[in-house]
Parts: structure tokens; C-alpha cells; sequence
């Protein structure tokens, strides 16, 4: 009754202690061999600690698996919300208690520590790992081979080796099966003591070893796992001579205790066994059955003759307490003896108990650190002590060697927590070394030492503060990777790790530096290229090594200084321009630009012609083309060169780049007709011809290229009866119906051909006679017809007749003779009613000259043509005066000896509203520069003559007008090539660059200055006298209708 009392109050006292320490246990199932992230339990849950009330707690609730350094756990636990699972650690029950009695429960223990320390407390928690049935039951031997006598009576019993199963319960060995018995043998299951299922063959027929010796057939063993695993092992049975006793063990069971110190060779027990045969028969040999473990066969040796057992090798009860020795002793029959041997090994105080130190605050190095703020009970450790001895020399007791601010406080049997039981002063105490000490109650008693290092960490108060707060150097670009810039230091008022400075570069701090944490150095390790960038503003920092750290920074200022490390640098490896072919001698062709990354004198750059080349010049600084030469494009249609850029370093650097220019062709060649080759050639077509027939191809040919050398044929007179039609493209003339009797003769078609020219067409008409006729019977009378056909107007054909009217003829010459005359006569009178008209007119504009007058444009006074309008009130003339009111615009190419004089005279309304004339700038300078080019306009301002002021046609025939040089913006300016188009001539910067001019007349009679009509180049500068008619040098061009609102008349004289 006293000792359950005792053993009441002790239990009690322990579940106090337990509780009061915070100590919690947990159970838990989980089976083996289980995958990864399988959830087992939540301890937020299943301890109720979501139950606690709320507090202010210092960091939030945090539950951390305690387990030994190095260890690899089987489980992990969310520290956030104490949910428990399985990791990628295989977990293998039969390796995992592989020293444990295979009936017994395998357990898996580990702790956890719930945080912060308000609410800590450390919870074990035990897994019982259920087998599963993953191991396949197996015979000792894959072939296993008995005797039996002859005489063996029926149902006699032969025991077999028992197959082994690491698993166990269901899942271990159920069942055995013998497979081909033949009839003469049977299979039986019998239970040892010990829960051992054994096989047992049963002999069901006499055996006759004289007809048959020998018998082959399969045993198979099954478990009662699911899924069921089996195995087989092939049993031959050898029928033997009789032999009629066995051998008999005198104990049958024996049970021994030997010290786990036994030396090798101590006898264990001596095995007695007797047979009642003599001779052979008598000879008995012992055995250890397969059914002992390989332990045991290790450690003890059977005399095989003797039946002595003895250690074999120095025997640990740690390792395993008792043993299992079943021995058989056989006569060479096939029914051996058994006899099972208990061996207990005692103990012996021989293991010093162990220290298994398990870090709640994670160490650094093998050392605990504590802020010397550090509040009492702060758990360090989870002490973990072990004596493998039993009874009392496994009880151990664990305590510091001396006065430390810290205590052992007792969780669990042989565990303690090591928590602080004072307040922590760094300027005191810096560091502790506590050594644990662990003692068993042994006699005389063993001890373990173990030491555990606690660093009290200094609270940083202190930033570091630099020397300098602003950092200023400079280093030449080109630098070696690696080059020392200057070293960075920084101090700081705090001791030990707070005062421990290290340096580093800020987020804005390029990859181009490098600043050694520790010294401060700092580096480029890349090569600075001052063209890339120049300067390089980024900050550093210094910062302690306080838990948290404090930091400072400091601004750098880097400059890189230049060196000419940089070529001349081209917009363009090559350079194509294009240029109308009729550019004036020292027009501007185009622009070359030219860059210079480098600084200074290293990016002065000078530019020139390679080789000799007088063709060209290149102004050095601005890149400006002009030609020293007239382009021809029919002459050579391109120019190549190369100019060389090259800077004003110490050492120069130069740079080529090749210059094409392109002479763009002017649709300055009317088409060429070829087939026919005159206007007095015929071809004949015989009546008979499909219509659809190709009888006539009309060719011709244009020197120009591209668009202005494209041709389009049509027919625009001649053709009365639309008998035949023709191919805008081939020139093919098809013949579109059927030929009748009425269509016989010749006939004749005026075929235009014009070209697609820009902005106008040039053109070219040919006649061709078609004889529709059988036959040529009188080639000489086709040949007159033709003649006459010329003469003919051409909206009738000419039918073949043997008998011309001479009446007829005559008639029709003195017509058109009469028609000339009267048309003559107009003229005459038309253009001296004009002049009539005009005379009091240009006498009023005498008298108001100080009041008109129109500015010439120069360069020293850009100012807007202006004329003043006179403030008198006037009628506006009728309609049937008109014709009254017109200017004789005449136009004279006198300076071109390959054209034909051609002159145009030009009737146009003088009626010119003056405000329409006092809106026109006409002084507006090019704008088509990018704002980085050079200016031009301003540079031809100074060094052109002054224009003359002259009014050209829109599209010339043979002579070489400015047209719109399309040209890239960054290289070229835009030139204009008449008053209707917008334009900036390259040889003229004052021309009009706003080309949108209005129909408008004069109200009142005006002066026109003008100048004389340019030929080379305009030198005067002085305005002419006025006069009533402006004389405009062009060339003749098709006839267009006028589009203003008012149109002039246009005639042509060929």
C-alpha cells in the first residue's frame, strides 16, 4: 500500500513539474513510407492553443522543430501556423526500429518549442509508425534440400526452414503451400510459442528409395498484407536409408544471464542431446535454426560436435538485451532436434551519459548571441540527457559547474530547458561559457562535460559617420579595370561588432565601381568611356554590424577627363545624293555630318576630298558639296568619291567614308519616234484581215530614264471612221472591225506618243498611213496620196482615186489662204488695241513710282516686295473689255545653241489685286534645315549675287530647270525649279519657298520693275526702268489651261 502511494505522489509531483515548466506531449499516427507534404496534425489545434487570449506579445506566435545539429528530421512544421507534415525523408519502420523487437510498437520523437517566450512552452510529440506491408516474405535459401528415411511412416512430419518477413502482425508470414507434391507429400502450418508460423512436410505415401530417390517441388509463403506479397523457393526432398531414432535434447529450453563484459570465449550454455541409434545414425550435429538473427549469430558460436555455445564477439546489452538461439541437433535424418537458448545480457556501467544540446535560438558558429536586453526565461536550449546503462546506472542528473546568469530547469525525464535567470549586462560580461555537466548513478559513477558558448551582443546606439561627406575625384577615361580611385573611411562610436563598419555602393551606384566592404577601397573595375557618360553621381554607405544595423552615406562625384579615343564618326558609311542634272556649277549637292564623341580639341573635326579631285570641293567645317562641274546625266549619270574626316587631337584620329552622287534625270527629251521612220511612209493592209489583226507597231524612244522615258501611245487624230485602235503600251496598231468595200484607200492616224515625265509630260505626234488595199498597183500614185494627206486636215482620210478633181484642190488652197489672211489681220489689230490700252495705264504707274515700288531682295535688307495701293476708286471692267487688259509676256532662249529659238507669247489679265501683291513674301529664305544643320541660307546671304527676279514655266523642254532634290533631311536642302512649285534654289537662297500664287489682277495701272533675263549669272543688283511688258525667258510647252479663275491665252509659234 506504502509503495503505491509512493508511486502515486511521485507520478503526481512529475505531472506539477511537467506542467508547470510548460511541457506538453502529443500523439500521433502516421504510416510508413508515406510521400512528401502529407498533412499529420495541427498543433494550434490539437494543443488549444488558439484558445490562449490575446496579448501583446513581442513577435508573433512561432512554433519551431527542436532537433539535433545534423540530424535529418522526418517531419516539419509551418512555424507560422503549427501544422505538422511529412518531408521528402523516407520513412522506413523496419530501418527506423530495426534493434526493437519486431513485436513491439515503433515510436519517432521529436520536440517542438512554441514562441515567443510569454506563452513558450515545448511540446514532444510521439509518432507511432504503423508497418504497412512493403516487404515480400523470403526462405532463407532460394533451394531447399531434406532427407527422409525411406521407412517413414504415412503422416510423418518433417519440420522446414521458416521464411522471414520484416513486417509484422497481418502483414508478416500467414501462410505456406506446397506446390507439385505429386500426391506423396502434404503441407502443414504449426504455431511456435513465440507466434512463429512454421512449415512442416507431411509424408501421405510409403517411400520406396530403390524406385525413386528423389523429389523436386515448390514451397510457396504468403503474408496477409494488402496487397498480398509471396515468394517461392524450390524444396527437394532426398529419400534417405532408414534411420529410426532422432536425436532427443535432454532441456529443451534454456534461459541464461551473461554480463555485457563477458570477454570472448566466456562459455554461455552447454547443449545435451542423445540419440538411441548406434554406429552413424548416433552421430549428432548441432545448428543454429535460420530463425536466428544475424545479431546473434555474430555475437555466440555453436560447437557444432559439442553443442557449446560461447561469445563469439564482446556482447552490448545497449545494442540488444537478450537473444534468441534456436539450436537443432540432427543425426543426419531428416527430423532434427529443437531446443531454444534465452540469453539475457546484464548490465554493466560501462556508457557515460551523452548531452544532446538542441538550439532554440539558432547559434552562429556554434555560439548562442543574446542582446544584452534579452528578458528573464529567454530559452536558449533544449538539454537532452541519455545513459544507455538501465536501473540505476542509467539515471543521470545534469547541472552547471559554477555561477552563471543562466539555469537547467527540467521539462521531460532526462531533459532540461537552459534558460536565463538574470538579466544579461554586455559592459560586464561580454561572453559566457557555460559548461553542462551529466552524471549517472552508478557505482563508481561516469560523467559527461559539455560546453555551451553564450555571446552577450552590444545594442547599437551609434550610426558610423564618414570623414568626408562629399566625395569629389576625377580619373582619365580608358583606365585599367581595377584602378584604385581612393579609399573611403568612416568611424564609428559603438564597441565591437556595432563598431565593425562595412562599406558598400548604393542602389544608384553603377556596375563601373566596385567598393571593398572592408577597407573602404574603391575601384573601377570596368573602363571608363567618357563618351559614354561623363560624370557619375551615386551615393555609399557605411553601415555597423548592430542587430539592426545603423548606416550613413556619403555622395561621390566621379568625373572621367577625355582622351582622343574616338574617330571621327560619319552619319553614313556612304553617302548618296541625288541632284537634278541641271544644278548650276557651285549649287550645293549635299550635306556630310560628321560627329566627334570626344571633347574639346579632340572633337574638332576637318573635313576634305581624298585624291585630287576638282569635280568637288567640301567646305571643312560645315560639310557642305558643290560642284565645280555641269551635270549631264545622258553624259555620266554618277560621281564617286571619298572624304576624310579627321579630328584636332594630340595624336589625330581619321575616318573615310565614300560619297556617291546620283545625276537625277530632267525630262528634258521629247520621245524619238523611230517606226515609222517619216511622216510619208505607209503600210498596207490587205482588206482580207481579222479583225484583232495587228497591222502597224508605232516605236518610239526616250533618252531620259525612269518615269520620263515611259512611253503611252494613243491616236488623237485622223482615224474618222475609228477603224483601227492601238496599244497604249506595245504601240501595236489592231484592226477593229471588218474591213467593207467604203474603207479601200488610205488612211491616215496621228499617233501621240508621251512620256509619264514629272511634272509634265513631254510628247511627240507621227503620222501613219495605213493603204487598205488588195494590192500596190501604183506605188507612185500611193506615194502622192500621202503627200497630200499631209497637207490634208487631219480629221479626214484621203480615199484612192484615179481621178483627182483639179477644181476641188484649188478651192480648198485658196480657202485656207483666206482663213490665214483674216487670222493674221486679228492678230494685228488685237495687239495694237492692247498697247493702245496699256500706254496711260504705264503713265500713271510713272507718276505713283515713289508710292509702288517693288524691293529686290539682298542680302543686306531682306525685306518683303511690297507695292503700295493707291487709294482710288475705280469701276471693274466689263466683261467685253477683257481682252484689254492683258500683259505680252514674250520668251526667248537665247543662251542655248543646241535649241531651236522658240518664243511663246503669253496673254494674261493684268487685273492683280494689290493686297493679294502685298500679302506675297517676297523675301521668305528656305526652311527645310533641321535645327541642327548648318545654315545655309545665311552663308549664301553673304556670298551669292542677287538674283534676278524671273517668272519660268513649270515644266521646260530643253533646258535644265532646278527641281526638288529628294535628299535625306540631315544632309541636303530643298531647292524649287519654278514659281509653281515650292522650292529653295540651291543657287538662289532668296527664291520663293511658298510657290501657292493666286490668280489675281491689277485694278490700277502698276510699275513693274523688272530685271534683265538671267543667262549666267546676275551680277547687276540695280533695278531696271520700268515698262509696260515683262519679258520671261522659257521654252515652249503644251498647251495648258490657266488655272485661275480668269484665263489667259496661250499660242504657240513653231
Amino acid at each position: 500500500m506504502d509503495l503505491l502511494s509512493g508511486t502515486y505522489i511521485f507520478a503526481v509531483l512529475l505531472a506539477c513539474v511537467v506542467f508547470q515548466s510548460g511541457a506538453q506531449e502529443k500523439n500521433y499516427t502516421v504510416r510508413e513510407e508515406m510521400p512528401e507534404n502529407v498533412l499529420i496534425g495541427d498543433l494550434l489545434k490539437d494543443l488549444n492553443l488558439s484558445l490562449i487570449p490575446d496579448k501583446s506579445l513581442t513577435s508573433p506566435m512561432q512554433f519551431k522543430l527542436v532537433y539535433k545539429t545534423g540530424d535529418v528530421p522526418l517531419i516539419r512544421i509551418e512555424e507560422g501556423t503549427g501544422e505538422i507534415f511529412t518531408t521528402g525523408a523516407r520513412i522506413d519502420r523496419e530501418k527506423l526500429c530495426a534493434g526493437v523487437m519486431m513485436d513491439a510498437r515503433c515510436f519517432y520523437e521529436v520536440e517542438v518549442a512554441v514562441l515567443p517566450d510569454e506563452i513558450f512552452r515545448l511540446v514532444k510529440i510521439r509518432f507511432l509508425i504503423e508497418d504497412i506491408n512493403d516487404n515480400a516474405p523470403l526462405f532463407p535459401a532460394t533451394v531447399i534440400n531434406i532427407s527422409i528415411p525411406e521407412n517413414s511412416a504415412i503422416n510423418s512430419r518433417y519440420a522446414l526452414p521458416a521464411a522471414i518477413d520484416p513486417d509484422i502482425g497481418i502483414n508478416g508470414v500467414q501462410n505456406y503451400q506446397l506446390i507439385k507434391g505429386q500426391n506423396i507429400f502434404g503441407l502443414d502450418v504449426i504455431e511456435t510459442p513465440e507466434g512463429d508460423k512454421m512449415p512442416q512436410l507431411i509424408v501421405q505415401k510409403e517411400l520406396d528409395r530403390e524406385e525413386k530417390d528423389t523429389y523436386v517441388m515448390k514451397v510457396k509463403v504468403e503474408d496477409g498484407g494488402f496487397p498480398q506479397r509471396s515468394s517461392t523457393a524450390i524444396l527437394q526432398v532426398s529419400v534417405a536409408d532408414t534411420n529410426d531414432n532422432r536425436p532427443v535434447f535432454k532441456e529443451k529450453e534454456i534461459e541464461v544471464s551473461i554480463p555485457e563484459n563477458a570477454p570472448v570465449g566466456t562459455s554461455v550454455t552447454q547443449l545435451h542431446a542423445t540419440d538411441a541409434d548406434i554406429g552413424e545414425n548416433a552421430k549428432i550435429h548441432f545448428y543454429f535454426s535460420n530463425l536466428v538473427s544475424n545479431i546473434a549469430k555474430r555475437l555466440f558460436h555453436l560447437n557444432t560436435t559439442t553443442g557449446l555455445i560461447t561469445v563469439k564477439e564482446p556482447l552490448d546489452r545497449e545494442e540488444s538485451a537478450s537473444h534468441k538461439l534456436l539450436v537443432l541437433a540432427s543425426d543426419g535424418g531428416s527430423m532434427p532436434a529443437r531446443a531454444m537458448v534465452l540469453v539475457n545480457v546484464t548490465d554493466i556501467n560501462d556508457n557515460v551519459p551523452s548531452i544532446d544540446i538542441r538550439y532554440i535560438i539558432n547559434p552562429t558558429n556554434g555560439t548562442v548571441v543574446l542582446s544584452e536586453n534579452a528578458p528573464l526565461n529567454t530559452k536558449v536550449a533544449l538539454i537532452t540527457v541519455m545513459d544507455k546503462d538501465a536501473d540505476h546506472n542509467g539515471r543521470v542528473t545534469c547541472f552547471t559547474d559554477h555561477e552563471v546568469p543562466f539555469r537547467l530547469r527540467p521539462v521531460f525525464s532526462n531533459q532540461f530547458l537552459l534558460e536565463t535567470a538574470a538579466y544579461l549586462d554586455y559592459e560586464s560580461t561580454r561572453e559566457y561559457a557555460i559548461k553542462l555537466l551529466a552524471a549517472d548513478a552508478g557505482k563508481p559513477p561516469l560523467n559527461q562535460s559539455s560546453m555551451l558558448l553564450v555571446k552577450v551582443k552590444d545594442e547599437n546606439d551609434n550610426a558610423p559617420v564618414f570623414t568626408q561627406p562629399f566625395i569629389s575625384l576625377s580619373v582619365p577615361e580608358n583606365n585599367s579595370p581595377g584602378t584604385q580611385l581612393t579609399k573611403i573611411s568612416a568611424t564609428d562610436a559603438d564597441s565591437g561588432h556595432n563598431a565593425e563598419i562595412s562599406y558598400l555602393l548604393g542602389t544608384d551606384a553603377p556596375s563601373e565601381f566596385n567598393l571593398d566592404h572592408r577597407t573602404g577601397i574603391l575601384t573601377a573595375v570596368k573602363k571608363l568611356d567618357r563618351e559614354k557618360q561623363e560624370k557619375y553621381y551615386f551615393t555609399v554607405l557605411a553601415k555597423d554590424n548592430g542587430m539592426p544595423p545603423l548606416m550613413t552615406n556619403a555622395t561621390v562625384l566621379v568625373t572621367v577627363l577625355d582622351q582622343n579615343d574616338n574617330s571621327p564618326i560619319f552619319t553614313h558609311n556612304e553617302y548618296n545624293f541625288y541632284v537634278p542634272e541641271n544644278l548650276p556649277r557651285h549649287g550645293t549637292v549635299g550635306l556630310i555630318t560628321v560627329t566627334d564623341p570626344d571633347y574639346g580639341e579632340n572633337s574638332a573635326v576637318t573635313l576634305s576630298i581624298l585624291d585630287v579631285n576638282d569635280d568637288f570641293t567640301i567646305d571643312p567645317q560645315t560639310g557642305v558639296i558643290r560642284p565645280n562641274i555641269s551635270f549631264d546625266r545622258e553624259k555620266q549619270e554618277s560621281y564617286t568619291f571619298y572624304v576624310k574626316a579627321e579630328d584636332g587631337g594630340r595624336v589625330s584620329r581619321s575616318s573615310t567614308a565614300k560619297v556617291t552622287i546620283n545625276v537625277v534625270d530632267v525630262n528634258d527629251n521629247k520621245p524619238v519616234f523611230v517606226v515609222p521612220p517619216s511622216n510619208y511612209s505607209y503600210e498596207l493592209v490587205l482588206p482580207s484581215t481579222n479583225p484583232g489583226t495587228v497591222v502597224f507597231q508605232v516605236v518610239a524612244i526616250d533618252n531620259d530614264t525612269g518615269m520620263n522615258a515611259e512611253l503611252r501611245y494613243s491616236i488623237v487624230g485622223g482615224n474618222t471612221k475609228g477603224l483601227f485602235v492601238i496599244d497604249q503600251t506595245t504601240g501595236n496598231i489592231t484592226l477593229k472591225e471588218k474591213c467593207v468595200v467604203a474603207d479601200l484607200g488610205l488612211h491616215r492616224l496621228v499617233v501621240k506618243a508621251k512620256d509619264l515625265g514629272q511634272p509634265d509630260s513631254l510628247f511627240n505626234v507621227v503620222i501613219v498611213n495605213l493603204f487598205v488595199n488588195e494590192s500596190v498597183t501604183n506605188a507612185t500614185l500611193i506615194h502622192e496620196l500621202v503627200r497630200k494627206s499631209i497637207e490634208a486636215p487631219a480629221t479626214q482620210n484621203i480615199e484612192t482615186a484615179d481621178t483627182s478633181s483639179p477644181t476641188s484642190d484649188y478651192v480648198k488652197i485658196m480657202v485656207a489662204i483666206v482663213a490665214g489672211t483674216i487670222t493674221v489681220i486679228l492678230v494685228i489689230f488685237i495687239t495694237a488695241v492692247v498697247r493702245c490700252r496699256q500706254s496711260p495705264h504705264l503713265k500713271a504707274a510713272q507718276k505713283n513710282k515713289q508710292n509702288s515700288e517693288w524691293v529686290t531682295p539682298n542680302p543686306e535688307n531682306r525685306q518683303m516686295i511690297m507695292m503700295k495701293k493707291k487709294k482710288k476708286k475705280k469701276k471693274k471692267h466689263a466683261p467685253k473689255n477683257l481682252l484689254l487688259n492683258f500683259v505680252t509676256i514674250e520668251e526667248t532662249k537665247a543662251d542655248d545653241a543646241d535649241n531651236d529659238r522658240n518664243s511663246v507669247t503669253l496673254d494674261l489679265p493684268i487685273e492683280l489685286e494689290e493686297q493679294t501683291m502685298g500679302k506675297y513674301n517676297w523675301g521668305t529664305t528656305p526652311t527645310t534645315f533641321k535645327p541642327d544643320s548648318p545654315d545655309l541660307a545665311r552663308h549664301y546671304k553673304s556670298a551669292s549675287p542677287q538674283p534676278a527676279f524671273q517668272i519660268q514655266p513649270e515644266t521646260p523642254l530643253n533646258s535644265k530647270h532646278h527641281i526638288i532634290q529628294e535628299l535625306p533631311l540631315d544632309n541636303t536642302f530643298v531647292a524649287c525649279d519654278s514659281i509653281s512649285k515650292c522650292s529653295s534654289s540651291s543657287s538662289d537662297p532668296y527664291s520663293v519657298s511658298e510657290c501657292s500664287y493666286p490668280v489675281t489682277t491689277f485694278k490700277t495701272p502698276v510699275s513693274v520693275h523688272t530685271r534683265p533675263p538671267m543667262k549666267e549669272v546676275v551680277r547687276s543688283r540695280t533695278p531696271m526702268k520700268e515698262s509696260a511688258t515683262v519679258e520671261i525667258w522659257t521654252h515652249p510647252q503644251p498647251q495648258r489651261k490657266s488655272e485661275g479663275t480668269k484665263a489667259g491665252k496661250l499660242s504657240f509659234l513653231d
